[in-house]
């Protein structure tokens, strides 16, 4: 059943009007797997080493959005289906109304060359086993819970 004019100006109003009320955000993060290793980032403006991803722009699909970050800040291009790990609630400092969509990917391919540039200084390739010092703790809670099955925070954990 469609809707008629009316009805979709009314929802897209009421729809913005409670978007913008409750500030809800929502951003998607991927975890590119190769064997054991995972690619993380590592930004200008936040401290820590973390999985490529951000907000998911007006009319886009959260996993669109996954695909689009991960191209734009590593130079990977998703080439297969991701699998989606969970929907975690971002607790943060910032907001308490953000959701992050955690994804993982094991088919990829280098779409360009990686370019240190004025959001994102560093992407670099990880062994599980030995990840870097200044990681994220919601960054180490998603590989743990990848690669050793602990158990799934709700919580993405800042």
């Amino acid at each position: 059943m469609q809707m008629n004019r009316f009805q979709r100006v009314r929802a897209k109003v009421f729809l913005t009007l409670k978007g913008i009320w409750h500030r809800l955000t929502v951003g998607a993060r991927v975890m590119l797997v190769d064997g054991d290793k995972v690619l993380l980032i590592r930004h200008t403006y936040l401290p820590g080493w973390q999985f490529p991803g951000g907000g998911v722009d007006p009319g886009e699909t959260i996993e669109a959005a996954a695909r689009r970050e991960v191209l734009e800040e590593t130079g990977y291009r998703v080439t297969g289906d991701m699998a989606l790990m969970g929907i975690y609630h971002n607790s943060s400092t910032v907001t308490n109304r953000d959701h992050v969509a955690f994804y993982v990917a094991t088919q990829f391919v280098v779409d360009h060359a990686f370019k240190p540039n004025r959001e994102i200084a560093e992407a670099s390739w990880f062994d599980r086993r030995a990840l870097p010092e200044k990681i994220t703790p919601a960054t180490s809670q998603r590989i743990d819970e990848y690669f050793d099955k602990a158990p799934r925070r709700e919580i993405w954990g800042y």
